[in-house]
């Protein structure tokens, strides 16, 4: 009789550490899937997405003056960065931008987040109403003079980790 009691006191105990180990672990295991598949979303919408910048230019006309192209009466710098990825890209006013001369840049904030001060960057789509797949982004870069002649690095970088850079001359 002592043996039986014995069995089932144990027999209990072990279903009780089995449910408490249950009950650990499951919520731990639950939450490590969960960070998961939200991992792999973000893998696949950054594979998904692609940019390259296409061109680059300055209001500077044939003979390297200074040339108010667009009637704003400021200097500007035009890039168009076209998406070459497979999946549309939003916030367009979260993109980083970053812009100077070679060895001397530094981020250009977005109009909306410049505080009225120069210089600040502005973008329009030119071939879709979205910055769908095969839509050219271009971005303005407003200044408050002249930039000098030289080498000057540009990199674009979307709100999902999406990069492409390039160096234009003025």
């Amino acid at each position: 009789m002592d043996k039986t009691i014995v069995t089932a006191f144990m027999v209990i105990i072990s279903v009780v550490a089995s449910v408490l180990v249950f009950n650990s672990l499951y919520p731990a295991i639950q939450q490590s899937s969960d960070a998961m598949v939200v991992m792999k979303s973000r893998l696949d919408d950054r594979m998904k997405s692609q940019i390259e910048i296409v061109h680059a230019s300055g209001e500077l006309n044939s003979s390297g003056s200074w040339q108010d192209a667009n009637g704003d009466g400021r200097f500007n710098v035009f890039i168009w960065t076209k998406n070459i990825g497979s999946s549309r890209i939003s916030g367009l006013d979260r993109v980083d931008l970053f812009f100077g001369p070679e060895g001397d840049f530094t981020r250009i904030p977005h109009e909306s987040t410049a505080g009225g001060s120069y210089p600040y960057w502005t973008a329009s789509l030119e071939n879709d109403t979205n910055w769908n797949p095969t839509a050219t982004l271009q971005i303005t870069i407003h200044f408050s003079g002249t930039l000098a002649s030289g080498r000057y690095f540009i990199k674009v970088i979307t709100p999902n980790g999406v990069e492409d850079q390039i160096f234009m001359g003025l």
